[in-house]
């Protein structure tokens, strides 16, 4: 780490009005303790709408607000109006990493590996065959994602996915382990795997700390246990991935690896999570970057492309 953040003045900007409120609320619990360890002066903002207040002279305001108005652009518009500098990709990078359907196409158009897939607009059913997984295109930690196998399930499903606005992606059912690579700035961290008690890598086997009455809960393998020349093709898709959607700084991005030994890009995250189960956290402890060093790097890295 070269950043000296001591007597720096970090606003953590953190909660936000979205479905990921309470996971936003414990990332910035961990980032604002982390920062403080390094002799910042941090300040919490608990962001409920655009009418947030940021202190006087803040050197930078760290975001980890995932998902709805953190992670879409329409934060990073307003910091950029009132000209404080902001952790993480800029507005346009943000606004194409939220959307699944903007990243498929672009995934499609730039030769990453990802599945085959179609949009559904205004009530329609899908065409693809099953099994497959329907998805909101503009909402995070897997709210908003079904996936299906029997025909029995698909009227209801569509259903409830169709409550969440009125165009939604679906994707072909890639049957593979799920993995997600942390990528900071050029460097992709260590493979991790993920294990889940039931279903699939939902909100609640992410996050069994916030709902423990749902019986969620996640296995993660860090590195994963797969061979050398796998690792480094899984964490060159994570990479190429990402540059396809031009993201500067960091992100996570979530892989599944089919039996043959496919990678499969499902998606990017722009702001993951910092909690304290959080992924990226861990595969950078594994490359032996402490958790506050990874925030003063996200630090450095942002302001290097810094936008004011």
């Amino acid at each position: 780490m070269s950043i000296d953040l001591k007597n720096k003045k970090i606003a953590v900007l953190m909660g936000g009005p979205g479905s990921e409120r309470k996971v936003s609320l414990a990332s910035g619990a961990g980032v604002a303790k982390a920062l403080r360890s390094l002799g910042a002066d941090v300040t919490e903002v608990d962001v409920n709408g655009p009418d947030f207040v940021v202190p006087t002279g803040t050197d930078i305001a760290f975001n980890v607000i995932h998902g709805t108005f953190g992670e879409d652009g329409q934060l990073q518009r307003i910091l950029e109006s009132r000209g404080i500098p902001y952790t993480g990709e800029g507005v346009a990078g943000s606004e194409l990493a939220i959307d699944k359907i903007a990243t498929k196409k672009r995934f499609q158009e730039r030769d990453v590996p990802t599945a085959g897939f179609e949009i559904l607009r205004d009530g329609a059913m899908p065409a693809l065959p099953l099994p497959y997984v329907v998805k909101a295109p503009r909402e995070g930690s897997s709210v908003g994602v079904f996936i299906v196998h029997e025909e029995a399930k698909v009227a209801a499903t569509m259903e409830e996915a169709w409550g969440y606005g009125n165009e939604l992606l679906v994707e072909a059912f890639v049957d593979g382990r799920e993995l997600t690579v942390g990528v900071v700035g050029d460097l992709a961290l260590p493979i991790i795997e993920i294990e889940v008690s039931k279903d699939f890598y939902n909100f609640d086997n992410k996050y069994p700390f916030l709902n423990p009455n749902a019986g969620g809960s996640a296995n993660h393998t860090c590195p994963a246990k797969i061979s050398d020349a796998l690792t480094r093709r899984v964490q060159e898709v994570a990479l190429a991935a990402a540059r396809a959607i031009d993201l500067e700084t960091y992100c996570r991005v979530d892989v599944l690896l089919t039996d043959a030994g496919e990678p499969s890009v499902l998606e990017i995250n722009t702001i993951p999570g910092m909690t304290q189960v959080s992924l990226l956290p861990e595969a950078a402890a594994a490359a032996g970057i402490s958790y506050a060093e990874l925030c003063a790097r996200v630090i450095e890295l942002s302001l290097t492309h810094r936008r004011t």
